[in-house]
């Protein structure tokens, strides 16, 4: 298959239990939740994205006709030296809409570890090695087992206590960015306080102004 990418960079990761490790990040275009549109924000089951996914027309984005040409371009954007895993972060939009074994293979074949941030809408493919679910309220969550659950906070109807019940090793409740960052950030510590299973994940890239 093809594959349509916005944009891939090298930086640190800025959130989640990775966060501080180089990386290469390669974001997919497309999501299956909303349309990246603003005119389609309020009907979308993602409300709050604040990413822009559309298109391929970002820093070392376009469309890759194979698998083979698309870990080649990852691995000509790693800038890493040095014993150290070289790591990409597979992210969007949705990956898991484009995301195949191929890919994956490709990937591994070049050392990479794998990571994937996913909506958890989509089964996941054999061969990633760090799954990071987001889920979204109203949207029905598949992928119920993996590395780190990273739930944006509050959300109505997507509450912390819903996802304890599920596989995943390390679960981070991650304030919700916008107009009430002050407050969703004190609502989410106020809440880590009080449930110590939860661990605070901040978007760290945004206040060191990185990619």
């Amino acid at each position: 298959m093809s594959y349509a990418v916005k944009e891939i960079f090298y930086t640190l990761q800025g959130e989640g239990r990775n966060a501080g490790r180089a990386a290469v990040f390669c974001r997919f275009a497309r999501c299956n939740l909303w349309s990246g549109r603003e005119g389609d924000r309020a009907k979308a089951f993602c409300g709050f994205c604040d990413t822009d996914f559309v298109g391929v027309d970002g820093p070392g984005g376009g469309h890759f006709d194979t698998a083979r040409q698309l870990a080649l371009a990852v691995e000509q954007a790693w800038r890493g030296s040095g014993t150290g895993q070289s790591l990409v972060v597979l992210t969007g939009g949705e990956p898991l809409l484009q995301i195949d074994e191929e890919l994956l293979e490709a990937l591994h074949s070049l050392a990479f570890e794998i990571a994937v941030e996913t909506n958890g809408t989509i089964p996941t493919p054999a061969g990633i090695d760090w799954l990071c679910v987001s889920p979204k309220c109203n949207a029905r969550l598949v992928v119920m087992a993996g590395d780190e659950l990273k739930l944006v906070y509050p959300q109505i109807g997507a509450e912390p206590e819903h996802f304890e019940v599920l596989a995943f090793e390390h679960l981070l409740l991650q304030p919700m960015d916008g107009p009430e960052r002050e407050a969703n950030t004190a609502a989410a510590v106020a809440y880590c306080l009080a449930n110590p299973r939860w661990r605070l994940s901040l978007q760290t890239h945004k206040f060191l102004g990185i990619p």
